[in-house]
């Protein structure tokens, strides 16, 4: 157990769901039933957090009834290190949480999907150039090559469907692909990005999936849909514009994840 979960399980709470808020989409933890939230600079090994949209906080409390924790804030590779979201993702774990939700902004490559839907990842694409995993392994964690074939479980992006359904969200489906950034993507890049398969891009939510899938956390992703990628639309890219529409899709966002937190110990 890590120095952080040996704190936090003073607190009481066994989380069933772990939680990954992304860019702008950390309204979810205002919905949480009595909130406790813990700064990242309180636990142990928990990373620094650097960029704009991003809280810093771990959040235990009840969502629709089922205790979860959520990260509030993530780092990402391109501040140095690919490995920063280990101890947060392996805390969770050894919390008790079985299933992990990942939350990220992206662009979209399917003019189809504009800003302000959802999309439930299938799967992934690593362009990053690194993994979290990388050195020793540590064998009382998981496997030195844990396979990806179901990282984005697929019972669970069934219950992500029906909870879609019920909230009359027009949740799209599709491969999100992680870049190194911090620099957006050229348009060359994303006319490439199309031809390998990929339906959105970003630069985070890989890692936090290789280590979650490493310590046997079962993971499911839903991408809020900020802009369509460069080349696609008629806007500069930039930060700001992913937090503005980020805010617009964390509406849905928040009922989605509400609803799919009540259905989750029924169908799974």
């Amino acid at each position: 157990m890590t120095a952080a979960a040996q704190a936090l399980a003073q607190r009481g709470l066994t989380p069933k769901l772990g939680i990954v808020l992304g860019s702008g989409l950390g309204a979810l933890t205002d919905d949480l039933d009595q909130p406790v939230a813990i700064p990242y600079a309180e636990l142990p090994g928990f990373p620094e957090i650097g960029v704009a949209g991003h809280g810093g906080q771990l959040v235990l409390g009840h969502l629709n009834g089922l205790p979860v924790a959520a990260l509030a804030g993530r780092k990402h590779a391109y501040e140095g290190d690919p490995a920063a979201m280990k101890v947060p993702i392996r805390t969770l774990k050894a919390l008790g949480a079985d299933t992990l939700l990942v939350t990220n902004a992206a662009g979209s490559l399917r003019e189809d999907v504009g800003p302000g839907r959802l999309m439930a990842i299938t799967d992934h694409i690593n362009m990053l150039g690194s993994s979290p995993l990388t050195g020793p392994n540590e064998d009382e964690i998981g496997p030195r090559f844990p396979s990806m074939r179901d990282a984005y479980d697929p019972q669970l992006i069934r219950v992500l469907r029906k909870a879609a359904k019920a909230e009359m969200i027009d949740l799209a489906e599709g491969v999100y692909l992680a870049t190194a950034g911090p620099a957006f993507e050229t348009p060359a890049e994303i006319r490439a990005f199309r031809v390998l398969g990929a339906d959105a891009v970003g630069m985070s939510t890989v890692p936090e999936v290789i280590l979650a899938r490493h310590a046997g956390l079962r993971v499911v992703g839903v991408s809020a849909i900020t802009n369509l990628a460069e080349g696609m639309g008629g806007e500069e890219l930039s930060h700001e514009q992913t937090l503005r529409n980020a805010h617009v899709a964390a509406r849905d966002l928040v009922r989605l994840v509400e609803r799919f937190a009540g259905e989750l110990d029924d169908d799974t």
